[in-house]
């Protein structure tokens, strides 16, 4: 009996640009085929690999020895090029250099931590949703997801008072950098010179605040877990970790209630649900949309061999809707869905940081308005903000009315 050779798996290819304007602003039709078109994909446009099925893109994310992160997680090969600036130590390093790090952050950033800081929390989010519903009308992204993030982290952190303004274009600027040298890359990099040293003199011991994230990182520093130059790079990746995102997740949250007011009657009956509403909006609208990985070897992904030194683009957003695993009713909000298993906070070795913190700024500030608010509906067309890897609005009018 003659044994028949493995059929050989032709990659399917496609020739869309996923950071083109048309797909950054709505990315669901390019999903649906990306994830159609196979489990693993050419990108003619840039040549490159990428997956958008759940099962493919959450195994990448994990299998951190063979998908490594310290090449870089953007489309530039840092083994070829140099970054653009000093390589971040939790999202742009790979084990055993990224546990140390990420042990010390683990420890400044952990339950204990985060709960002390819920009594606080809870009195500015309270305020806020008090305000937005004695007004009736408000944007969600100006009014209330760029102004409540904004006043509580940057407190826990530490950071001084003066030039807060620079912690969302930073962290734009950090996210488009993770893309092609596009217009929006080049854009952001134009402007990128005051933000940037507005960032590395906060990160500095004497711009901290005692008590805070930050002078725990130079703490640690000087307890000898860190490198003395470590410290500073540490509380920026913070500041990257706990903004931007943060204040995404907040306005997409909105958005997707707000575009699915029947959902929003449900979190109302039960506000407790906000942590719920706050995974599915996740899942249903991600703020993070893709990474990049690099190949550390040969590997067989589906029938697909894809060589050393290969660039992987993971589409999180596109996994998200997959539903092959979530069901047909995938591309549906429903709150009360179980997707804790989502990948917008990334997964493994390399899942989000400052996920503790979003967490409950988002509960908090949902609840508030939840029980407040028995109405939210969209009052005109949501003005969508592009950017490389992150997916939001720049604004989102709204109307609530009162319980």
């Amino acid at each position: 009996m003659t044994s028949q050779a493995a059929p050989v798996v032709t990659t399917p290819s496609l020739p869309d640009d996923p950071f083109s304007t048309e797909i950054l602003t709505d990315p669901y039709e390019f999903h649906q085929r990306l994830r159609e078109a196979g489990p693993v994909v050419r990108l003619a446009h840039y040549d490159l690999y990428a997956m958008g099925r759940f099962d493919e893109v959450h195994a990448s994310l994990r299998d951190w020895e063979t998908f490594i992160s310290g090449r870089g997680a953007g489309l530039a090969d840092f083994a070829r090029e140099t970054p653009w600036r000093p390589p971040s130590l939790l999202l742009e390093a790979d084990p055993p250099n990224h546990t140390v790090t990420r042990n010390v952050m683990n420890g400044i950033v952990s339950p204990r931590a985060v709960r002390a800081l819920r009594e606080g929390f809870s009195v500015l989010a309270e305020e806020i949703a008090e305000r937005m519903v004695e007004r009736g009308e408000f944007d969600a992204v100006a009014d209330l997801a760029e102004v409540y993030p904004l006043q509580v982290f940057p407190d826990a952190v530490g950071l001084p008072a003066t030039g807060r303004e620079n912690l969302l274009p930073y962290g734009a600027l950090a996210f488009n950098a993770f893309g092609p040298d596009n217009e929006l890359r080049r854009a952001a990099l134009a402007g990128a010179a005051a933000v940037q040293e507005w960032i590395a003199a906060s990160c500095q011991r004497e711009a901290l605040a005692p008590g805070g994230f930050g002078a725990q990182i130079w703490a640690a520093a000087d307890r000898g877990d860190l490198l003395p130059e470590q410290a500073p790079l540490l509380v920026r990746s913070l500041l990257s970790a706990g903004v931007d995102t943060t204040v995404y997740g907040i306005a997409n949250t909105l958005y997707s209630l707000a575009s699915n007011p029947d959902q929003w009657d449900v979190l109302h009956a039960d506000p407790k649900l906000a942590r719920f509403a706050f995974d599915e909006a996740l899942r249903w609208e991600s703020p993070v949309q893709t990474f990049f990985r690099t190949t550390s070897r040969e590997v067989d992904v589906a029938g697909t061999v894809i060589p050393e030194g290969s660039k992987v683009l993971l589409f999180l957003g596109s996994a998200n809707r997959d539903p092959r695993h979530w069901g047909e009713d995938a591309n549906r909000l429903d709150i009360r869905r179980k997707a804790s298993g989502h990948v917008a906070f990334g997964m493994g070795v390399h899942q989000c940081v400052g996920q503790p913190l979003a967490r409950l700024e988002v509960e908090l500030v949902l609840t508030a308005l939840a029980r407040r608010a028995r109405r939210i509906e969209l009052t005109g067309t949501p003005v969508p903000k592009l950017n490389n890897t992150l997916k939001g609005w720049s604004s989102v009018p709204v109307r609530v009315e009162a319980a």
